[in-house]
C-alpha cells in the first residue's frame, strides 16, 4: 500500500474543519493544478497506486469481512444456547466474539465504501472517532485473552481455587474493570489528539485513521502523545502480554507433570492454538504503536495494523469457539431446532 498526499488545517479552525481525502494517483495532478486544494482539506492516494487492484482489494476485504462477521456470530449464538457453555471461560470467549463482531465494523465498511464509491473523504472529527473506537476494542482484545489464560490457568494450576476466584461476580468484575481502563486508554489518546494541530505536507500511509498515522501528519509537538503511547500503550500491552505468557508457561509445566496421555494433549493443543493468535496479534500491535518514530516503514506498519484490525478478529472465533467440538454441537442442536420448528 502506498500513499502520498497534503494536509492542511489552520491553527485556528476547529476540528470538524480538517477533512481526510482518499485519492487515486489519476486525481492528484489536477488536485496540485488547484493550488494543493484549500487548506482545510488532507489529500491522500487509493489502497493501491493501481486503480485496476481496487476491485481485488475490495473482494478480499469484503470476504474477511463476510466471513469475519459470521464467525463471531455463529460464536456468540452457539455459547448462548447451550447451558453447558455456560462457564467462565466460554463467557470471555463470547465477549471476545462481541468485541470482534464490532471491530470489524469500525474499519472495513468506510474502506469499502472509499473504494466503492470513490468519494474518499472523512471529517476529522469522524476520523478521531474511528481511532477512539479502535483503540478501545483493541484494548479489550487484549483484556480479554489476559483473563481467558488466567482462566485456563486456575482450571489446571489452581483447580480448588477455580470456583471461588472465577465466580460470577469476580467474571464481572474482570470485564467491567477491562472496559473502564479500555475506555480511559482510548479516551486519553482521543484528546490529547484533538489539542494538535494539522498545517503542514504530509504522507498519509493507512487505508484508515491511525493514531500513529495522525501524528505523523501533525505540525504541532507530539512529544507528550509519543510519550503517553510508550508509557500507558507498554502498561496496558506489555504486562498482560508477560500475564499470559506466564500463565500458559505455568499451566504447561504442571501439565507435563500429569501421567495422563489424553489429558496432556487436550491441553497443549489448547494452549497451542491460544498461542498461535495471542503471538502475532501482541507482535503487530506492539510494532505498531511501541516501536520508535524512526524505524517505522509504511508497507510494513500498514500491513501490521490490517493483521490486528481485521485478520486477528475475523480468525478468533474460529480458532477458540467454532473449531470446538462443544460448539459445533450446540450449533447443530440450535439449527436443528430452527429447522423443526421452522417445519412445524
Amino acid at each position: 500500500m502506498r500513499a502520498e498526499g497534503l494536509c492542511r488545517r489552520p491553527r485556528n479552525s476547529s476540528l470538524t474543519g480538517l477533512r481526510l481525502v482518499w485519492l487515486y494517483p489519476q486525481d492528484l495532478s489536477s488536485m496540485e493544478r488547484r493550488n494543493h486544494t484549500s487548506a482545510s482539506e488532507c489529500l491522500r492516494l487509493g489502497l493501491s497506486s493501481r486503480p485496476e487492484q481496487e476491485e481485488l482489494i475490495f473482494g478480499f476485504f469484503l470476504a474477511m469481512y463476510l466471513v469475519g462477521k459470521a464467525g463471531n456470530l455463529l460464536s456468540i449464538l452457539a455459547i448462548g444456547s447451550a447451558s453447558r457453555l455456560h462457564t467462565p471461560m466460554y463467557f470471555f470467549v463470547s465477549q471476545l466474539s462481541q468485541v470482534d463482531f464490532y471491530f470489524l465494523s469500525a474499519t472495513i465498511p468506510t474502506m469499502l465504501e472509499n473504494i466503492q464509491t470513490q468519494t474518499q473523504a472523512i471529517s476529522y472529527g469522524t476520523c478521531l472517532g474511528q481511532i477512539y473506537i479502535c483503540i478501545l476494542l483493541a484494548n479489550m482484545d487484549n483484556f480479554l485473552l489476559t483473563a481467558m489464560a488466567y482462566d485456563c490457568y486456575l482450571a489446571i494450576c489452581h483447580l480448588l481455587h477455580y470456583s471461588s476466584k472465577m465466580s460470577l461476580r469476580g467474571c464481572t468484575l474482570m470485564l467491567g474493570s477491562s472496559w473502564a481502563i479500555a475506555s480511559l486508554h482510548a479516551l486519553l489518546h482521543t484528546l490529547l489528539m484533538a489539542q494538535l494541530d494539522f498545517c503542514a505536507s504530509n504522507v498519509i500511509p493507512y487505508c484508515f485513521c491511525d493514531l500513529i498515522l495522525l501524528l505523523q501528519l501533525s505540525c504541532s509537538d507530539t512529544r507528550l502523545d509519543q510519550f503517553m503511547i510508550v508509557l500507558v500503550g507498554g502498561l496496558t500491552v506489555l504486562l498482560p502480554f508477560l500475564g499470559i505468557l506466564g500463565s500458559y508457561t505455568h499451566t504447561a509445566v504442571t501439565v507435563l507433570r500429569v501421567h495422563y496421555t489424553r489429558g496432556k494433549q487436550k491441553a497443549f493443543s489448547t494452549c497451542g492454538s491460544n498461542l498461535t493468535m495471542v503471538i502475532p496479534f501482541y507482535d503487530t500491535i506492539s510494532g505498531v504503536h511501541l516501536r520508535p518514530s524512526s524505524s517505522h516503514s509504511t508497507d510494513k506498519d500498514s500491513l501490521a495494523s490490517v493483521m490486528y484490525t481485521v485478520v486477528t478478529p475475523m480468525l478468533n472465533p474460529f480458532i477458540y469457539c467454532l473449531s470446538n467440538k462443544d460448539t459445533q454441537g450446540a450449533l447443530g442442536k440450535l439449527f436443528s431446532q430452527k429447522a423443526l420448528s421452522h417445519r412445524l
